[in-house]
């Protein structure tokens, strides 16, 4: 039975009528329980330490100690608390708990993470830290790792990750998105793929498919994939036509193909803002439905 890590126990007060779905977390964790498959564990809090190795020392220090100035944290969209600090560390605590998972085991996943708007001494876009960054930051300290590939496939492009890797040719970083969406100035990742608002399932898949190729050719040693759903047609901030059905079949051909070439993969959530929110909850469900069935069910 394959563990998966959650944060849903730190309830961060958002004003009414905020945007941010906090729910869907919870929601997500109490279906995949339903299914009897997995075990799940809190997230632990990541070390300072670590999350030093990708961001600015200062900023880290502000936010930690609630000194960050105001308009950073409006750039960030929440409220500064002691619980969101606590579910900021343990949105990257998480994913590291979920790549010693994968590298044990072939793939892990945490029910959080994939802040991938975060660039090294700003937060943007609901995110404060990196987790996939410092994931790989932290890797490659150790010496475990030298070739690594993120695969973005929420409906914002990953601009914080393409930031902070730009210079670094052992980082592979590929991000489809939609174009015009947010955040309205880009970055450049390795591999950038733009869509037009309202693209569906077959477009999406075929495109999909001619771009994974390149991520393989770099032969990575782990893929961080960040699977947000926020491609869904239900979701108020997407501007796709994607279903539930074309997920699942995104899913599919990332974790495939990590797993027949004996890639460890670790997968974070990332957005997801439909309305209802259960809808966004039942599609992050499904994407580690997804990969108990590529792995477990075909050992």
């Amino acid at each position: 039975m394959r563990t998966l890590f959650y944060t849903d126990q730190y309830v961060i007060a958002l004003p009414e009528g905020h945007k941010f779905p906090m729910g869907k977390y919870r929601m997500a964790r109490e279906m995949l329980e339903r299914d009897g498959v997995f075990r799940f564990e809190a997230a632990p809090l990541a070390e300072i330490e670590d999350i030093e190795g990708i961001h600015d020392r200062e900023y880290v220090r502000q936010f930690i100690n609630g000194e960050l100035p105001a308009a950073a944290m409006r750039k960030i969209g929440f409220p500064w608390s002691e619980a969101l600090v606590k579910r900021t560390l343990a949105s990257v605590g998480g994913t590291l708990a979920a790549t010693e998972e994968a590298l044990s085991r072939g793939w892990g996943g945490t029910l959080a993470g994939g802040t991938h708007h975060a660039f090294a001494a700003e937060g943007s876009g609901f995110c404060v830290f990196n987790d996939i960054a410092i994931a790989i930051a932290k890797l490659r300290s150790e010496r475990r790792i030298q070739r690594t590939a993120v695969i973005d496939l929420d409906v914002h492009q990953g601009d914080g990750t393409a930031s902070i890797f730009q210079n670094e040719p052992n980082v592979m970083t590929l991000s489809v998105h939609c174009k015009n969406n947010f955040p309205l100035r880009k970055q450049r990742s390795t591999i950038d793929v733009e869509l037009d608002a309202g693209v569906g399932d077959d477009e999406y898949l075929e495109t999909l498919a001619k771009i994974l190729p390149r991520v393989w050719e770099f032969e990575p040693e782990i893929v961080f994939y960040q699977s947000g759903v926020d491609g869904l047609k239900s979701d108020r901030l997407g501007h796709l036509k994607l279903s539930h059905e074309g997920l699942k079949e995104r899913d599919r051909m990332v974790m495939s193909a990590g797993r027949e070439r004996g890639l460890p993969v670790v997968i974070t959530m990332g957005g997801g803002y439909s309305d209802p929110v259960a809808l966004a909850a039942e599609a992050h469900a499904n994407t580690f439905r997804m990969a108990h069935e590529v792995w477990e069910a075909k050992e």
